[in-house]
């Protein structure tokens, strides 16, 4: 079994996404993974305004979600692009 298939019995399509779209500003989306103790693997500010945050677990990312409720973005957001350095 190659390492990109998932081995859980749970289906992927039933996991909710470790990425979360907000309506804020990256320093209060870190100030709030912060005071709860949450990792971030990744994060960034959208174009189209507030930040993309992702978490390193599922849970973490459940704990932004109810933290940020009302402030969460849905839809299409516009990312930075991507750039490798060289």
């Amino acid at each position: 079994m190659s390492w990109r298939t998932s081995t859980s019995a749970v289906d992927n399509a039933m996991r909710p996404s470790r990425a979360v779209n907000v309506n804020a500003s990256e320093a209060d989306v870190r100030s709030i993974c912060l005071r709860h103790g949450l990792a971030i693997s990744a994060i960034e500010t959208l174009l189209s305004g507030g930040t993309r945050v992702v978490m390193v677990n599922g849970a973490g990312a459940q704990r932004i979600r109810t933290s940020f409720k009302s402030k969460l973005l849905t839809g299409e957001v516009q990312r930075t692009r991507w750039v490798a350095n060289r």
